[in-house]
């Protein structure tokens, strides 16, 4: 991320530092980030980028990650399933989409709308038969910026680790998560 030094403040004051903080971290005196944040001090390239690289890190800990919001528990269906038992789990869980896992791999997604079109166009009683695509997998460290975008396109995102699914982000989540802050 590159900053300019009239955002010094800005960031630092956003990320909850004192100056005090922001020169602990960064390695430079107190009285320096009150110059360059006054603006009456330009300085050396060296200083700026000992600033600029403690604030860096700051943002990236403070960056919510997928593994933060998920859903850890994972109601799924497999393709074999009936169309009823996959309307069943949903009633009974009150969500509307199901991942439709096989043999512990993620192999598609079930919702309302492909179970309505189904039964309004009486084409099959399988839930492989009426899935579309599989949804994202992302990494439970992914950034809820990367998150967000996936979700603009899918109906959810899986969370893995290590090659495990581990639980599941909806719209729903990220605005509860994002409705608390």
């Amino acid at each position: 991320m590159t900053y300019e030094l009239d955002e010094i403040k800005k960031i630092r004051k956003k990320l909850g530092l004192t100056q005090t903080e922001l020169a602990n971290r960064s390695g430079v005196s107190q009285s320096l980030i009150a110059k360059i944040e006054s603006g009456r001090i330009d300085p050396t390239y060296s200083k700026a980028q000992k600033i600029f690289a403690a604030l860096s890190d700051l943002e990236k800990k403070k960056e919510i990650k997928a593994g933060q919001i998920m859903a850890g528990r994972i109601i799924s269906i497999e393709p074999a399933d009936s169309i009823s038992e996959a309307i069943s789990k949903m009633k009974k869980s009150q969500i509307s989409q199901l991942p439709v896992i096989d043999s512990h791999k993620l192999v598609g997604l079930v919702s309302e709308s492909n179970i309505l079109d189904a039964m309004l166009n009486s084409k099959a009683n399988k839930v492989g038969d009426v899935m579309q695509e599989a949804p994202p997998i992302v990494s439970k460290t992914t950034s809820i910026q990367v998150v967000s975008s996936l979700l603009k396109h899918f109906p959810m995102v899986v969370v893995s680790e290590e090659g495990k699914l581990i639980g599941l982000i909806t719209k729903s989540d990220l605005l509860g998560r994002l409705y608390k802050e």
